[in-house]
């Protein structure tokens, strides 16, 4: 795959998300937040709203989703910003979502993530963290494509921001046991796949639907203390802290967590290109496959922008959700 000079911006790995939106004009646009009932998406969902954006934050708990949008409304706010229930694990409940959107849409942004410290399944027999991280923000999406399209047409482009994550570097897609039926499970391999999956959605959704104007970037937050990592094995955290002490990375706090995803979201950088993986507030460089995760703390591999592997995970995604 041949692609061209790696896109930069005036942002680096210590601005905020404030800075990113500093100046940036968002009344009249419209946009969803997943996972907005803390971290990086109610930051998210703040600086949006902040900048003038009409958010949604589509959430699993109302009621933390609610005293978010009130604590957002009091931090300057052009206005409170919706609640809305959605839980990524359910297909049925993405679908009555997507339904109840009424009109355009310019901004989706896939941020919510889950971890867990073992073997999980949904009701569809699906392993959890690929059925959350992956399906359920893929269907999102493609539920949303004709307000995205709507979205496109007002503003000249809609975006969607796939949050994922330098884990993507342990594994890539098993298309052969996606869901953990046959191999030993490992939640870090399964959170990986997960995370490579939502760059190579973007890479797809790119692709696809240029013709409407919507582009797909995937961005890497940076290692930041969430509630994300509540559900850490004692090995992820181990791996996590040998990691920091090697100097391979060092904690970000929320605000600058949040930055990667903003530049995304509002940079014209971005305005009119996807299927780039962002570190740090600008496009990342790309590692081999065979890189060692511990010696790596920024870039992308290969197997997370393979056009290839996005086209066989969209068709497999398709299928599976019976889209």
């Amino acid at each position: 795959m041949t692609r061209g000079p790696l896109i930069s911006t005036r942002f680096d790995g210590s601005s905020t998300a404030d800075e990113v939106a500093a100046g940036v004009d968002l009344r009249g646009l419209r946009a969803v937040v997943t996972g907005a009932s803390s971290g990086l998406g109610a930051e998210t969902a703040r600086v949006l709203a902040v900048a003038g954006a009409d958010v949604t934050l589509a959430v699993r708990d109302i009621s933390a989703g609610a005293r978010v949008a009130d604590r957002i409304a009091s931090r300057g706010a052009c206005s409170r910003p919706a609640v809305a229930a959605v839980d990524l694990a359910d297909p049925g409940s993405v679908a009555r979502f997507a339904r109840g959107w009424d009109g355009p849409l310019h901004l989706l942004v896939n941020n919510a993530g889950l971890v867990t410290p073992g073997l999980e399944r949904n009701e569809q027999g699906w392993e959890l963290q690929f059925a959350t991280n992956h399906l359920g923000h893929f269907a999102l999406a493609h539920l949303l494509h004709d307000a995205l399209a709507r979205g496109a047409a007002d503003r000249g482009a809609a975006r969607i921001v796939a949050v994922s994550s330098t884990a993507h570097m342990r594994a890539p897609v098993d298309f052969d046991d996606i869901h953990f039926e046959h191999r030993s499970y490992d939640p870090q391999i399964a959170y990986a796949q997960s995370k490579t999956a939502n760059s190579l959605f973007a890479v797809e959704a790119t692709r696809r639907w240029a013709a409407d104007r919507i582009v797909a970037n995937a961005v890497n937050p940076g290692g930041i203390r969430t509630g994300l990592q509540r559900n850490f094995t004692q090995r992820q955290r181990e791996s996590l802290d040998a990691a920091e002490a090697a100097g391979v990375f060092t904690y970000k706090s929320v605000e600058q967590g949040a930055a990667t995803t903003l530049v995304a979201a509002v940079a014209p950088e971005f305005e009119a290109t996807g299927g780039h993986y962002l570190d740090d507030c600008r496009e990342a460089y790309t590692v081999p496959d065979d890189a060692d995760l511990t010696a790596h703390s920024h870039g992308v591999k290969r197997w997370a922008l393979d056009p290839d592997a996005a086209r066989e995970l969209w068709s497999m995604s398709l299928a599976t959700l019976e889209l």
